[in-house]
């Protein structure tokens, strides 16, 4: 089993948490949503800056439609190296507009191993995640299920 770093472990809230995620991975934003229940993912928390039309695009995500909802639908990590780059068309234009480029979103899952959000990470340059920080990130991510209301 992957150590979830003692930042995140610790984080008293969802944002905390966020950051100590951010900050474990290097990474210059984030993202934790929640499934609701309505079926859609809902922001919990943001670390870093997003263009008012992409904050206003995150705060409600429908399962299927771009990086957090795929991997939702999928119950999967989702990665690109670089945003700006995708020919599969899960990347929605706007998220072109962050200055992103390298990216993963994991699955949320709660302590029975069922579907609860979606964390993601990006960086502003090229970035490929590899299979030990993808287990990483899963396991942060599952520390992070707590913080669902």
């Amino acid at each position: 089993m992957t150590a979830v770093p003692h930042d995140v472990a610790s984080a008293a809230g969802a944002e905390a948490g966020l950051d100590a995620v951010v900050r474990a991975f290097g990474a210059d934003s984030g993202t934790l949503h929640f499934l609701g229940s309505d079926g859609q993912l809902h922001l919990a928390a943001l670390h870093g800056q997003l263009p008012p039309p992409v904050l206003a695009q995150v705060q409600v995500i429908p399962v299927g439609k771009g990086m957090a909802g795929e991997c939702a639908r999928l119950n999967e990590p989702v990665t690109w190296c670089n945003l700006n780059q995708d020919d599969r068309g899960v990347v929605r234009p706007a998220a072109r507009t962050t200055g992103m480029a390298g990216s993963i979103v994991v699955p949320v899952r709660g302590s029975t191993g069922e579907l609860a959000g979606t964390l993601g990470i990006a960086n502003r340059s090229d970035r490929t995640f590899t299979e030990a920080e993808t287990e990483l990130l899963l396991a942060c991510a599952s520390s992070l299920a707590r913080f669902r209301g």
